[in-house]
């Protein structure tokens, strides 16, 4: 197992994320126990140190499995990370409530790593509002030892990560955001991690995968990355990406069985980064890919002055592309929340004023449409 330097720890590159532990029945809220204590008892055998998990993971049962499964291992074998759940609005007076329970949930007396859940455009200004007190209770669990190491993790815009960090980035110790391949680009990821490279900040990665998207490549997609590494598995290439950055510490995966783990495992077995010419491929082939699947907008903003419901066409295409891409997911939902319903997709009048104007030429009236049936 490859390990990283994280302040006085060695911290395993691969963490185990437990939003996607196995199930029974394809049930999200009935946990399969004895196989997600298997997969658990694997990773510690291997060398995997770090566990995530969350309030709102398979509806609430997630912290109770892992606290279980991790109470058969010595406490200082492992890290643990929990995160507030801010994004459920009606949490955010529940900190301490919310925060005590989880200790006894997942059968500890701290969290070793603790986190501002899920900061985006839907709940920023509820995370900087001082009425609730999050910032203040968590920093004093962390003057108390019940949190050992706070950070955030990150789905928001870079705006939004600009807004938080401007707040509190001077008490982060670590960000976790969305990273991979097609994101670096498709979501600003080269320009977050630059950000918080300015505020030295590491990154842990949520969604390596996408979802399990860039483990389920057609043949056409993973050709060019087998002629590049021909005995490199095709999920391989999203964790071998992300090794090449330096910022990265830890690597989180959403694995729902043992093969899964045991694969990943082997991948994390060495450290071996992309070559410059190899990055540069990939990163044109992930453009490419979210091409195929989108609108290719330019976001030149001529359509929005043409626009009789002053909608944010660039914008909303966007969040097309990546609901596209996606197959649905919730990203483009939740940023759609932060914005008044006559502004969403489905306050498209069909009018094709934008389209008139379109130096690309695209078919705005028809992608608002398919984007208002796909939400």
């Amino acid at each position: 197992m490859i390990y990283r330097d994280f302040q006085d720890l060695k911290l395993s590159a691969l963490g185990m994320g437990c939003m996607r532990l196995p199930v029974i029945g394809g049930d999200d809220a009935r946990v399969d126990e004895d196989a997600a204590a298997e997969m658990v008892d694997y990773a510690m055998a291997n060398g995997v140190n770090y566990y995530d998990t969350a309030w709102g993971y398979h509806s609430g049962n997630s912290e109770l499995v892992l606290g279980r499964a991790l109470a058969r291992h010595p406490r200082d074998s492992f890290y643990i990370a929990d995160k507030f759940p801010g994004y459920d609005l009606s949490n955010m007076p529940k900190v301490q409530e919310i925060f005590e329970a989880q200790l006894k949930k997942c059968q500890v007396d701290h969290f070793d790593f603790y986190l501002f859940h899920n900061v985006c455009e839907m709940n920023i200004d509820a995370y900087l509002d001082p009425r609730y007190g999050i910032h203040d209770y968590l920093m004093e669990q962390k003057r108390n030892g019940r949190i050992r190491h706070l950070g955030f993790s990150c789905h928001g815009n870079l705006p939004v990560l600009k807004r938080f960090l401007e707040a509190y980035g001077k008490d982060m110790e670590f960000c976790q955001l969305q990273l991979n391949y097609i994101d670096w680009s498709f979501q600003n990821g080269r320009e977050k991690v630059a950000l918080l490279d300015s505020y030295h900040i590491p990154v842990w990665v949520m969604e390596p995968l996408r979802g399990g998207r860039l483990a389920r490549l057609s043949e056409a997609e993973s050709a060019p990355l087998k002629e590049m590494r021909p005995e490199e598995p095709v999920p391989a290439w999203a964790f071998r990406f992300l090794q090449s950055i330096p910022s990265v510490t830890i690597i989180l995966s959403g694995m729902s069985d043992l093969e899964q783990m045991k694969a990943n495992i082997a991948t994390f077995r060495t450290d071996a980064p992309l070559s410059g010419s190899e990055m540069d491929r990939l990163l044109a082939h992930a453009q490419d890919m979210v091409r195929k699947a989108g609108v290719p907008c330019t976001a030149c903003h001529y359509c929005v002055s043409h626009c009789p419901q002053g909608l944010d066409i660039p914008g909303l295409l966007a969040l097309y592309n990546e609901h596209a891409f996606t197959g649905g997911g919730f990203i483009a939902p939740m940023a759609l929340s932060a914005l008044p319903k006559d502004k969403w997709p489905s306050a498209c009048l069909g009018c094709r004023s934008c389209e008139a104007i379109c130096p690309q030429q695209l078919k705005i009236s028809e992608a608002m449409a398919d984007f208002a049936s796909r939400l």
